[in-house]
């Protein structure tokens, strides 16, 4: 019998009843129901929801822009629709989704199932994040629908401050409304895993996807402050004409700039860290193989939320920062490479001679690794002085970006959304479908992105969409990859959506996967397990053992 098999009984029967049926299967499904409920699956549910809808509208800003650029002279947009064009798609794809996407989501339904708790430590808490998340971002969205917002979502000064409408405030009020969601998250998070965790649960026992929202965590709670005072000061210099960022007023610009990238560095982690965390649960199951140097990747986990911190200089190369400080954050930015290089050789040596199977959830794992890795070797040149003098506001530095925070965040969160949807519903999705869509996906997101590296190294800059002539072809072509994109977006929405009626039942372990949440029905009862489990075994209990060293 394995680890697993005796992991719990029901203490009356002695039965084993890791298969019997969900009992909140019949629980009440009304709108009340849910927008009062405090059962952490159904919070990380209406969260999947709300950050669904605001992706998908910030898609469509996405390929209004793309639109606009097919052209070199600019005819399609007016200067100042464009450029609320892509604030509005800047603004939605960065506070909206990718921020809380898999913390919220991913986080809020498994944390307890795979620490083996009932519910987060604070379930009021969690239903109330979820409330002030929707208050910011729908307040916020009306804003970039009714007056529209031109600073992208940077909200530079001194433009936010001086030279643009009067719908910066509001906006900035909704997005500081939506960081206090983060900080009860975080919150939460931390609570519920140093104090929820099941008999046996010890720290080098948890899963690496737990590892990995306890950093986010961190990061939530030490840089999200940062940036909401940043933010408010912001308001108050806008509204009072107090003088704090715009020089008219004796303000400094350049200290906004170090506010927002103190946090917003750390926040790349706080997109990139969960989505590391995803793929390595994707990869050890569909490689049915233990970890390679899995305390390795934990600590890497709690290294990359530490060492981001201390680079967010690199940002700034080039705006009279001395070159004492420059050469200090150049080091340090590829000193963050490390952690990071450590996560992405255990991949590979964990995926190595294991029993692969090219399931959905492991094409986009695949997916995530060359797009992640490509995009942090850009990195570096953006991170070495001489060279970022030329490519600093170009192209290169969009596609840089979308590599790391689309490439990579957008596919680990549609791995894990396969990897774990018949937990999440009860239903099996067609396989199908979900690599036809894994393909679209990754060969769209390439023939998008790749040729922006040629126009940034070729000297044309990002936030324009007036260009010389000559770049037009690529332009063209990275629109036409935004179309194949679109296109592997819609594929999932259709088939999953559809499965929720017609795909069949899932089992409790479709995936022959190891871990507490799949010893429980699909989709969990209300409390998660029917008797308290006990954890007396390592994590990732796979057949094919990795190497003992790492």
């Amino acid at each position: 019998m394995s680890p697993l098999d005796s992991l719990y009984r029901d203490p009356d029967t002695a039965r084993i009843t890791l298969d019997r049926p969900a009992d909140y299967l019949h629980a009440e499904h009304t709108l009340r129901s849910w927008f009062f409920t405090t059962d952490h699956k159904r919070i990380a549910l209406l969260y999947l929801a709300s950050i669904t809808g605001f992706f998908v509208l910030g898609a469509i800003a996405a390929g209004l822009v793309r639109l606009s650029l097919v052209v070199p002279n600019g005819v399609i947009f007016t200067n100042d629709t464009y450029n609320k064009l892509f604030t509005m798609h800047g603004v939605i794809m960065v506070w909206f989704f990718l921020i809380p996407s898999i913390p919220a989501t991913f986080g809020n339904f498994l944390i307890p199932l795979m620490i083996g708790a009932k519910d987060l430590a604070f379930p009021r808490l969690n239903l109330l994040s979820w409330y002030v998340f929707m208050t910011g971002a729908l307040f916020t969205m009306v804003v970039l629908i009714v007056g529209g917002v031109d600073t992208g979502w940077t909200f530079y000064a001194p433009f936010s401050t001086t030279y643009s409408n009067f719908y910066v405030i509001p906006a900035l009020i909704g997005v500081i409304i939506v960081g206090f969601s983060s900080i009860l998250t975080g919150l939460n998070f931390i609570v519920t895993i140093h104090k929820m965790r099941c008999p046996g649960m010890t720290w080098f026992r948890m899963p690496i996807f737990v590892w990995t929202l306890y950093a986010t965590s961190l990061i939530f709670l030490l840089g999200t402050p940062v940036i909401t005072l940043a933010l408010i000061l912001l308001v108050m210099e806008r509204a009072f004409h107090i003088g704090v960022f715009d020089p008219k007023l004796g303000g400094d610009p350049v200290l906004f700039e170090h506010l927002f990238w103190f946090y917003s560095h750390p926040a790349v982690y706080i997109m990139v860290l969960p989505g590391m965390g995803v793929v390595t649960e994707l990869v050890a199951a569909f490689s049915q193989k233990r970890v390679f140097g899995y305390r390795f990747v934990a600590y890497a986990s709690i290294g990359l939320a530490s060492i981001t911190f201390f680079v967010w200089g690199h940002h700034m190369f080039v705006n009279g920062q001395s070159q004492l400080a420059s050469t200090v954050f150049s080091f340090l930015s590829f000193a963050v490479a490390v952690p990071s290089a450590v996560k992405v050789y255990n991949w590979t040596a964990t995926i190595h001679k294991g029993a692969i199977r090219l399931d959905t959830p492991m094409l986009y794992a695949m997916g995530y690794i060359g797009l992640f890795v490509l995009g942090g070797l850009t990195g570096l040149f953006l991170a070495t002085l001489a060279v970022d003098a030329h490519l600093h506001d170009t192209y290169f530095v969009v596609a840089h970006f979308h590599y790391i925070m689309v490439g990579g965040t957008m596919l680990a969160f549609l791995g894990g959304l396969h990897y774990w949807w018949p937990k999440f519903t009860g239903r099996m999705y067609p396989e199908a479908w979900g690599r036809v869509g894994a393909l679209l996906i990754f060969i769209g997101f390439n023939v998008t992105f790749f040729p922006q590296f040629i126009l940034g190294y070729l000297g044309m800059p990002r936030r324009y969409h007036v260009y010389p002539p000559e770049f037009q072809l690529l332009n063209v072509l990275s629109s036409a990859g935004s179309t194949i994109l679109a296109l592997g977006y819609f594929f999932p929405m259709i088939y999953l959506v559809w499965s929720l009626w017609f795909g069949k039942r899932a089992p409790a372990n479709p995936w022959q996967a190891k871990g507490l949440e799949w010893t429980t029905s699909s989709p969990p009862p209300a409390h998660n397990f029917l008797a308290i489990p006990r954890v007396d075994f390592e994590p990732y209990d796979y057949p094919i053992k990795a190497p003992e060293r790492a």
